[in-house]
């Protein structure tokens, strides 16, 4: 059975600002997200390249859990190479209401 890190876990291992741990909890949840979907439709690292409009070595960089210089940006147009949808949830801090806000990519935001 795999033990999950929570953020809070991993910003105190790596002495590091819980927004940083978070970023790169969010990274590696995108980048397992679309192994695992690429793996299921039998996609290639060259096809998710040529969908996404990266280079083929920066996919597979990525997907090898390379996080070095890799943006958002680059991971949600592999999520979207690999057919998915990515979406956030952002609730209110430990006190107040607990109901999340959801986002979804392409979603309008000013509504």
């Amino acid at each position: 059975m795999t033990r999950k890190t929570t953020t809070e876990q991993l910003s105190r291992m790596l002495s590091i600002p819980k927004s940083r741990a978070l970023e790169a909890t969010l990274k590696a949840q995108l980048i397992a997200a679309v192994v695992r979907e690429a793996g299921r439709r039998g996609l290639t690292h060259a096809e998710l390249a040529h969908r996404s409009g990266l280079p083929r070595s920066a996919v597979t960089g990525i997907l090898a859990g390379s996080l070095q210089r890799v943006t958002i940006d680059r991971l949600l147009r592999l999520v979207e190479a690999a057919g998915l949808e990515a979406a956030v949830r952002i609730r209110r801090a430990a006190c107040g209401n607990p109901k999340p806000t959801s986002v979804t990519n392409g979603s309008n935001l000013g509504s």
